[in-house]
Protein backbone atom coordinates (compact mmCIF):
# COMPACT_ATOMS: atom_id res chain seq x y z
CA UNK A 1 0.00 0.00 0.00
CA UNK A 2 1.34 3.50 -0.83
CA UNK A 3 2.99 5.82 1.75
CA UNK A 4 2.23 9.33 2.26
CA UNK A 5 4.21 12.06 4.72
CA UNK A 6 0.79 13.96 5.91
CA UNK A 7 2.53 17.97 6.85
CA UNK A 8 0.30 19.85 9.03
CA UNK A 9 -0.19 23.44 10.37
CA UNK A 10 -3.09 24.11 12.72
CA UNK A 11 -5.59 26.91 11.63
CA UNK A 12 -6.54 30.10 13.99
CA UNK A 13 -9.45 27.98 14.53
CA UNK A 14 -7.11 24.78 15.32
CA UNK A 15 -5.01 26.81 17.59
CA UNK A 16 -8.36 28.50 18.94
CA UNK A 17 -9.13 25.03 20.78
CA UNK A 18 -5.88 23.36 21.01
CA UNK A 19 -6.93 21.75 24.37
CA UNK A 20 -9.24 19.70 22.00
CA UNK A 21 -6.34 18.69 20.19
CA UNK A 22 -6.27 14.98 21.60
CA UNK A 23 -9.94 14.20 20.16
CA UNK A 24 -9.36 15.51 17.44
CA UNK A 25 -6.48 13.20 16.56
CA UNK A 26 -8.64 10.41 18.02
CA UNK A 27 -11.12 12.02 15.35
CA UNK A 28 -8.26 12.24 12.33
CA UNK A 29 -7.84 8.40 12.97
CA UNK A 30 -11.44 7.44 13.12
CA UNK A 31 -11.53 9.03 9.39
CA UNK A 32 -8.78 8.14 7.83
CA UNK A 33 -9.89 4.57 9.18
CA UNK A 34 -13.82 4.98 7.66
CA UNK A 35 -11.65 6.06 4.24
CA UNK A 36 -9.55 2.80 4.17
CA UNK A 37 -6.31 4.79 5.26
CA UNK A 38 -4.10 3.19 7.93
CA UNK A 39 -2.26 5.77 10.42
CA UNK A 40 0.98 4.54 11.03
CA UNK A 41 1.64 7.16 13.54
CA UNK A 42 1.33 10.79 14.19
CA UNK A 43 3.68 13.50 15.65
CA UNK A 44 3.14 16.80 17.12
CA UNK A 45 6.83 18.86 16.32
CA UNK A 46 8.37 22.20 16.46
CA UNK A 47 9.72 24.01 13.57
CA UNK A 48 7.19 24.58 10.31
CA UNK A 49 4.90 22.23 10.62
CA UNK A 50 2.79 21.65 13.74
CA UNK A 51 1.78 17.92 13.34
CA UNK A 52 3.60 15.14 10.87
CA UNK A 53 1.75 11.78 10.48
CA UNK A 54 2.77 8.74 8.55
CA UNK A 55 -0.66 6.74 6.60
CA UNK A 56 -0.86 4.56 4.02
CA UNK A 57 -3.79 4.24 1.78
CA UNK A 58 -4.91 2.01 -1.24
CA UNK A 59 -3.98 4.56 -3.96
CA UNK A 60 -4.02 8.69 -4.65
CA UNK A 61 -7.77 8.86 -4.74
CA UNK A 62 -8.80 8.01 -1.50
CA UNK A 63 -6.05 9.21 0.45
CA UNK A 64 -7.47 12.79 -1.45
CA UNK A 65 -10.84 12.31 -0.43
CA UNK A 66 -9.43 11.84 2.92
CA UNK A 67 -7.68 14.69 2.85
CA UNK A 68 -10.33 17.25 1.67
CA UNK A 69 -12.60 15.69 4.21
CA UNK A 70 -10.11 16.66 7.06
CA UNK A 71 -9.76 19.81 5.63
CA UNK A 72 -13.03 20.75 5.73
CA UNK A 73 -13.17 20.28 9.44
CA UNK A 74 -11.61 23.68 9.61
CA UNK A 75 -8.87 23.11 11.87
CA UNK A 76 -5.28 22.03 9.94
CA UNK A 77 -4.31 23.13 6.52
CA UNK A 78 -1.92 19.75 5.11
CA UNK A 79 1.08 19.31 2.15
CA UNK A 80 1.14 15.90 1.63
CA UNK A 81 4.43 13.68 0.34
CA UNK A 82 4.23 10.48 -1.49
CA UNK A 83 6.87 8.39 0.28
CA UNK A 84 8.73 5.46 -1.73
CA UNK A 85 10.02 2.78 -0.47
CA UNK A 86 13.50 1.25 -1.46
CA UNK A 87 11.91 -1.77 -2.93
CA UNK A 88 9.88 1.29 -5.30
CA UNK A 89 13.14 3.04 -5.67
CA UNK A 90 14.51 0.25 -7.17
CA UNK A 91 11.73 -0.69 -9.46
CA UNK A 92 11.17 2.80 -11.03
CA UNK A 93 15.17 2.81 -11.18
CA UNK A 94 14.95 -0.39 -13.15
CA UNK A 95 12.44 1.21 -15.74
CA UNK A 96 14.91 4.13 -16.34
CA UNK A 97 15.18 4.64 -19.97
Amino acid sequence: MPSYIMLANLTDQGIRNIKESPKRQEAFRNLCEKAGVKVKDVYRTMGRYDVVAVVEAPDDVVMTAMLYSLGALGNVRTETLRAFTRQETDQAVAKMA
